[in-house]
């Protein structure tokens, strides 16, 4: 566990170079101590040139899981549209073996049109994928039950999003981690709703961790967020990968 006054993840963009240089990032990242590694699953590119090489999130996840030793890790956010939801918790948990029980389930419900497009998938309106979300988190918990083995630790469930009717009350009923993006005063008033869909349901909000998806240039923003209830910050980092801005927050986290 950190000890840090907050934690730092970072989510390394798996597109625009080579496995080579993605593994290098996440070896690198959990080399400074970050807590957190993250991978996106999409299946093109989502910036510059939208054929260039991308890579699938599961496969890389495996990957990492032994070539890091420290930080948690996991897909910021893998879309339950994409797979069968009790086939993402075998994944999930034959993953979190893999590492020793580093291991954390993101989950959302996709937005990506190009994804769902040329894989065949429906993508329909938000409200339909929400609603395939909110029926493959049940399966998915239950499946992890009946693994055997089980996960090696308690991979915890990340929901990923900031919908004020659906997704927040899903956060509070299924997820220990929560993420959203910015900014800190719209993060805020989320992080509200998100307490108000805890007292409904009777669940102690403070048991959820709170992280965000941070841009590179916002350090100076730090306080700002941890103003707000930040826990963890999660910084984007792109091809070429670069580390400065990541060890600028490790210092402030570490002061």
């Amino acid at each position: 566990m950190s000890t840090s006054r907050f934690k730092v993840g970072v989510t390394i963009h798996p597109q625009h170079g080579s496995v080579h240089d993605i593994r290098e990032a996440w070896k690198q990242a959990d080399a400074l101590g970050v807590d957190s590694i993250w991978i996106w699953d999409h299946f093109f590119p989502l910036y510059g040139d939208p054929d260039g090489n991308h890579f699938e999130c599961f496969s890389l996840l495996a990957a990492m899981a032994l070539e890091t030793s420290v930080a948690q890790f996991g897909p910021m956010v893998t879309c339950t549209a994409y797979r069968n939801p009790d086939l993402i918790a075998y994944i999930a948990g034959t993953i979190d073996q893999i590492s020793k029980g580093r291991f954390v389930l993101g989950l959302g419900a996709g937005w990506f049109e190009r994804d769902f497009d040329e894989f065949g998938y429906p993508f329909g309106e938000a409200r339909d994928r929400l609603r395939v979300l909110r029926d493959a988190l049940p399966r998915i918990k239950s499946r992890i039950q009946k693994l055997k083995p089980g996960p090696a630790g308690p991979m915890p469930i990340l929901i990923g999003g900031g919908g004020e009717k659906v997704t927040l009350r899903l956060v509070a009923e299924h997820a220990s981690m929560w993420n959203a993006f910015g900014p800190p005063d719209d993060y805020s008033r989320k992080s509200k709703i998100l307490e108000e869909w805890c007292r409904k349901i009777g669940r102690d909000h403070t048991q959820i961790e709170r992280t965000a998806n941070v841009g590179a240039g916002n350090v100076k923003e730090i306080d700002d967020w941890l103003a707000v209830g930040l826990q963890h910050f999660v910084i984007r980092i792109k091809h070429p990968f670069e580390f400065k801005v990541v060890e600028r927050y490790l210092k402030a986290a570490r002061v």
